[in-house]
């Protein structure tokens, strides 16, 4: 209904076209097409929008185009005309499917120099201090004394922590610059960042893209640092390329999904042997290795318009109608019913930040961090209207009942270890001790020694007979973010980190998961994934732009000295090996035998971590604080009586 709502303003006129569009609807198949308003004459200066509508793919491909002239475009060629080239004419992302918002904060990257940039053809440049825009703090504090001093002690410790201090500032300078080389440009306009920009690999795969999940800490480091426009952007832009029809194709993707990646592709202008249109071309996960839709990407992009409109004040971008009905698609693919008869939201393996097999279908924590994040937004950015009121009532439903299954059921400490070690089997009943059929025989070998007296974490996964003990970092860490944990729960999972520094930072900073799969074990869970091998990649390997979620945590718990503290390890060498987008080994000793080189999300998660460390009090607006209503809605839940519910609902039925 929203969905109908919103294109029948945009046809009546109550709200602004897409850009230059003529919309004409078209039902093919149920698709509505959108045609564009080209001038015959002049093929260079506007934009179209168009749903391709064929044989083999019959869902909404969206072709986001804008035209350019002969002498090459503004975001992805071997060099920019400045002064002859044709630049875009159609209007800014904010005019797209919605109510148009008020710039106040101004534009970036958009002067002269900037669009004089040469940029290769994977739409970015090799990282160049020439090239850099943000300027951070040069300023060096003295310490150990003043000016005056003679003591040769005092002398080498000042020159010592300036030089530190140099060396930190030229790494922040360098990440800054690699993030505005990866920057994607359409319409004249900065979108996103692709996911790697290394001049050494033969092949980009696809890496040369823009995905969702890769841009958030890029995005969080734009906002912090009071740059907004390229938030805005991207937000606004992968709305228009959010899945609106569903069909029955088995390769269609469902009503609501966001993409999990999207990339600006220049192709000919039929009819014009010198102009060219710009499409963005979405993926989701159609072409992806293994297939699988990205349940994350529309997580990710709910909590990034939240951060968006806390950093930057500037709520009218989550008020518009296009948005609003964006959200909407969002949680109700979510919260669609199905036969799970859990809260968690079942999905299948690799279908986020782990994208590959990994055992991990089902209920992985992950997933459950980013939606419990995801409902607490969207419930404080939706619309109070009537017709969302069937809604927020099954999001508040669906936050008291996840919040008590993951903080009862999927913590782990030595006491609760002790209960699992000691469980019965076969319970039938309804306040049975072991509810899902665990058996004691399933605790592995390793977990003995690694669960220390002291601290405890959230296991990733809980399905009937089946848990799984492994450490998963972006669960737990933003478990923490989200206050999925309980306070004690967080700083249950600070204390494990500590205590098991070597394991899980080691020589950088931060595994993905641990242990890794080995053996017998890996052939089977992973399939034997030759990318995948034990302690790489998304087994067991070691990842950089971890370690601004680990910061958001340690800073929201009051203990920034341990971020502090995995930062200064990861100084030492991030820089030095290009910005991996991996490491390899127990130790994290090499950099990954695949790794990408100057990947764009781990230069972005250590200049969040600086920013945030710089300025803790910034990291307010990514947290999540415990609702008090959840609070009492939890303790009223775990006071209530299993059988005197299901009596009561018999009753009623009666």
């Amino acid at each position: 209904m929203a969905t109908s709502e919103a294109v029948r303003q945009v046809m009546s006129g109550a709200l602004p076209r897409f850009g230059c569009f003529s919309i004409c609807l078209r039902n093919i198949n149920g698709v509505v097409s959108v045609k564009s308003g080209v001038n015959n004459a002049r093929k260079r200066s506007s934009v179209s929008a168009q749903v391709c509508t064929n044989a083999r793919v019959s869902w909404d491909r969206r072709r986001i185009c804008a035209f350019q002239g002969r002498n090459d475009v503004f975001h992805g060629k071997n060099h920019v005309g400045r002064f002859d080239s044709l630049s875009c004419k159609c209007q800014q992302a904010e005019n797209f499917r919605g109510a148009t918002a008020e710039d106040q904060h101004g534009e970036i990257f958009v002067d002269e120099s900037d669009k004089a940039i040469p940029f290769p053809p994977n739409g970015v440049t090799s990282p160049t201090p020439d090239n850099y825009e943000f300027k951070p703090d040069q300023q060096l504090k003295h310490e150990d004394g003043g000016f005056g001093s003679n003591s040769k002690a005092t002398a080498a410790r000042k020159s010592t922590g300036s030089t530190q201090k140099s060396k930190a500032n030229l790494i922040e300078e360098e990440a800054w610059t690699l993030i505005k080389n990866s920057m994607v440009y359409y319409c004249n306009n900065p979108i996103g960042t692709i996911a790697s920009n290394d001049p050494s690999s033969p092949s980009t795969l696809n890496y040369d893209q823009v995905f969702i999940r890769d841009f958030i800490p890029s995005g969080i480091a734009f906002l912090l640092k009071g740059e907004y426009d390229i938030v805005r952007n991207f937000i606004l832009y992968t709305l228009q390329l959010q899945s609106w029809e569903k069909t029955m194709d088995c390769y269609s993707p469902g009503q609501g999904l966001m993409p999990a990646s999207f990339k600006v592709r220049t192709v000919p202008l039929e009819g014009d042997d010198f102009a060219t249109e710009d499409v963005l071309d979405p993926d989701f996960g159609d072409s992806a290795i293994g297939r699988v839709a990205p349940v994350d990407s529309g997580l990710w992009w709910i909590i990034l318009l939240r951060a968006y409109g806390k950093c930057s004040g500037d709520v009218s971008v989550q008020e518009r109608v296009d948005v609003q009905t964006g959200i909407k698609m969002i949680l109700k693919l979510c919260l669609a019913d199905g036969f799970d008869m859990f809260p968690t939201l079942l999905v299948t393996d690799g279908s986020c930040m782990i994208d590959r097999r990994m055992g991990i279908h089902g209920h992985p924590l992950e997933i459950q961090a980013l939606f419990y994040s995801a409902l607490l937004g969207a419930r404080e950015m939706l619309a109070p209207e009537e017709a969302s009121a069937d809604l927020a009532r099954a999001l508040n439903n669906r936050l008291v009942a996840l919040s008590f299954h993951i903080r009862e059921y999927y913590w782990i400490d030595l006491k609760k270890l002790n209960e699992i070690y000691r469980y019965r089997t076969e319970e039938y009943s309804y306040d049975a001790v072991n509810k899902f059929n665990i058996y004691p025989d399933q605790i592995p070998s390793w977990l003995m020694g690694f669960m220390p007296s002291t601290g405890g974490y959230l296991i990733g996964n809980l399905q009937p007979a089946h848990m799984d003990f492994r450490f998963f970092s972006l669960g737990n860490l933003w478990s923490i973010v989200s206050s999925l944990a309980t306070d004690e729960q967080s700083h249950a999972i600070l204390d494990l980190i500590e205590s098991k520094w070597d394991d899980l930072v080691a020589e950088m900073p931060f595994k993905i998961c641990y242990p890794a799969l080995e053996g017998q074990e890996w052939q089977i869970i992973a399939g034997s994934d030759p990318k995948n091998t034990p302690w790489s990649y998304h087994n067991g390997g070691s990842w950089p732009t971890l370690l601004w979620q680990l910061t958001v945590a340690c800073i929201k718990l009051n203990r920034p000295e341990i971020a502090a503290k995995a930062v200064e390890v990861a100084e030492k060498r991030i820089s030095t090996d290009n910005w991996p987008e991996y490491y390899d080994t127990k130790r994290a000793r090499f950099i990954g035998k695949k790794a990408q080189l100057y990947q764009t999300w781990s230069a972005a998660g250590y200049l969040v971590t600086k920013l945030l460390l710089a300025d803790p009090s910034a990291a307010k607006k990514l947290v999540n604080e415990e609702d008090s209503e959840l609070v009492n809605a939890l303790s009223c839940m775990i006071s209530a009586s299993p059988r005197r519910k299901r009596g009561w609902k018999k009753q009623i039925l009666v």
